[in-house]
């Protein structure tokens, strides 16, 4: 028994480890595996059900689009692309970051004029870091820009880079657009600073940011992947056509104060990424949206930080030892419902938290609530269907069958709790059992026992009678427990006169075979007694307590004084409804103050 339980207690206390260890890994762990358990997809949902359309004014975003591109097929000449820049600077944009990367050399005046641009004005170009590995690493172009950083640090490692033509490398600000989604495609995280060989180079919008939104150079320290925060739709960004711009119809009012972005969301040029607010987005927007972030941090207006992923934990602990506790003491349905509610509570609560904690994992706790679902509910049932095995065994070795079935029905929460009830109880034994069994064998012995306590027994449980116990030649029986009833009395009696006729019968048959007669002595009483399971952690039995049946054991003894097998006492006598008693006369039993009045049943022929 101590052993079962040490291993019920060591498998409990298993399962909520690894409840909460299911919250805290993907919290806490780089390993993409528990950053996609830990619920990327329910972040992506919650940012798509958060983001506003509030229009951000603090940015422009040029498209160069389908349209732009029809009135001028692509790649345009840099002669074009330097009048955009240009145009735009002298509407008085803050400064302006080109999307786009221009590898090669192309017509000489317009390369000549966006070098001049990008060297003395507020203008960010591209390049591209790369950080898969290749058998080759990329290096096309010429790498520019970036601060000088012996090590990474948090930095991501790039592998290799595309960058601009060498006409182009004397420029004053670099940004790089290299990104890195996540395996299901969806871009999530951006790179705030990139390491290669021994220099870190800023991205696009944080270029863009240091050098023209007054925020100062560059930091010094390494800054890893950031989580893009989705805070707006795309619709909430001015969005302007490049052919607007070049065809004059774009005014100053339009572009003046506003830091601009200039890329593509043709189909035709390709710069296309899954977002989490939608499938298929313009890579410009992603910057966008960083930019965007930025601003808001600087003005006081990015939302408070909260740490979402000690939140997380707390609440998943808290919700373990809930469970702890109900879940030996509820039912399975009970349970079930208690963990779906929570699991509810921790999506609101993990909406308000997600924006506010960019590592907090989401669906962590919920991973949390499905173990304890699947594993921790099935497995306290299973433990209480055991229990109630083990309650129906001990049921049975004490209570008929109909009784047992009965009980069931009833749905009593414990039915082997002491409880005060009315009961009938009658003892019973073999008079002159010593005599009998000292001139026998053992083994004749052990059979002439078992089969006076099959006499003794089968009328017991065949009139519902609760077995107590056997006292080596008799037993002890009682009514009225574990189920109340009302014919206790009567069921009690009916069980004497049938032991009296099996006795008879066995006799008989003994008298036969030139062997003893025997004669059996009952003394049956009724009254309240407390009949419950009593004993210790070693050893329980289920059994009754009280005056009646301490009278009930007199009444057997008092038996050897009288002519007559079954002697009742007064409490029996006054129940019984459907018998004939005979009075015996008063009689003092052993232990009793007053003499009591006795009774005997009036056989049936």
């Amino acid at each position: 028994m101590r052993i079962r339980l040490s291993l019920s207690l060591l498998l409990r206390s298993l399962i909520a480890v690894v409840a909460v260890l299911l919250c805290a890994l993907p919290q806490w762990s780089s390993t993409p595996a528990w950053s996609h358990w830990g619920g990327e997809w329910l972040r992506d949902r919650y940012l798509a059900l958060q983001a506003d359309d509030r229009l951000e004014d603090r940015i422009l975003v040029v498209d160069i689009d389908e349209a732009s591109v029809a009135s001028q097929p692509w790649p345009w000449p840099r002669s074009r692309i330097a009048d955009l820049v240009e145009l735009l600077l002298q509407a008085g944009a803050r400064g302006v970051a080109l999307d786009i990367l221009l590898e090669k050399p192309a017509d000489a005046e317009g390369d000549a004029r966006l070098a001049m641009l990008a060297r003395h004005g507020p203008v960010v170009l591209a390049q591209m870091l790369d950080y898969q590995p290749h058998p080759v690493p990329l290096r096309n172009g010429v790498l520019a820009g970036g601060v000088a950083a012996p090590q990474p640090g948090a930095a991501l490692q790039a592998t290799g880079y595309i960058a601009n033509h060498a006409g182009l490398a004397q420029s004053r600000h670099f940004g790089n657009i290299g990104v890195l989604p996540d395996a299901d495609g969806v871009l999530r995280r951006l790179p705030d600073s990139a390491w290669y060989q021994g220099r870190l180079y800023p991205s696009l919008s944080r270029a863009l940011f240091d050098c023209c939104a007054g925020a100062g150079p560059a930091p010094a320290a390494a800054v890893g992947l950031e989580r893009i925060p989705y805070r707006r739709n795309w619709a909430a960004y001015d969005v302007a056509q490049a052919a607007e711009v070049l065809d004059g119809r774009l005014g100053k009012a339009d572009v003046a104060g506003r830091l601009v972005l200039i890329g593509s969301s043709s189909l035709s040029i390709g710069d296309r990424i899954a977002t989490p607010l939608a499938a298929s987005s313009a890579g410009l927007l992603v910057h966008a949206a960083m930019l965007s972030a930025r601003l808001d941090e600087q003005a006081g207006l990015a939302p408070r930080p909260l740490p979402g992923r000690w939140l997380a934990l707390l609440y998943t602990v808290a919700i373990v030892l809930l469970a702890s506790y109900t879940l030996p003491r509820l039912s399975a349905i009970a349970n079930t419902a208690m963990l779906a509610a929570s699991a509810l509570l921790w999506l609101a609560l993990a909406y308000v938290l997600a924006p506010r904690d960019p590592l907090l994992a989401p669906a962590a706790p919920l991973l949390s609530h499905l173990l304890l679902l699947a594993v921790a509910v099935p497995f306290h049932w299973q433990q209480a269907q055991q229990r109630s095995r083990q309650l129906l065994g001990t049921l049975r070795q004490y209570v008929a069958k109909d009784v047992v079935n009965e009980l069931l029905r009833s749905d009593l929460k414990d039915p082997l709790a002491p409880r005060l009830l009315q009961v009938t109880t009658l003892i019973a034994d073999m008079e002159g059992y010593t005599t009998q069994v000292e001139s026998l064998s053992l083994e004749a012995a052990a059979r002439l026992t078992t089969d006076f306590l099959d006499c003794l027994t089968r009328p017991v449980l065949e009139m519902q009678g609760t077995l107590d116990k056997y006292t080596g030649d008799g037993l002890v029986a009682f009514w009225g427990a574990p189920l109340p009833n009302a014919d206790h009395a009567d069921l009690a009696l009916d069980a004497a006169e049938r032991i009296v006729r099996e006795v008879a019968a066995f006799s008989a048959a003994r008298a036969r075979q030139g062997l003893a007669p025997l004669r059996v002595r009952i003394g049956i009483e009724s009254g309240a007694a407390m009949a419950g399971d009593y004993g210790t952690s070693f050893r329980s039995i289920y059994t009754a307590v009280g005056d009646s049946v301490n009278t009930a054991s007199r009444l057997e003894q008092a038996a050897r004084d009288y002519p007559h097998d079954i002697i009742v006492g007064a409490g029996t006598a006054a129940r019984s409804q459907r018998h004939r008693l005979l009075p015996l006369g008063e009689h003092q039993l052993r232990g009793k103050e007053k003499p009591i009045q006795l009774y005997t049943l009036e056989l049936q022929p």
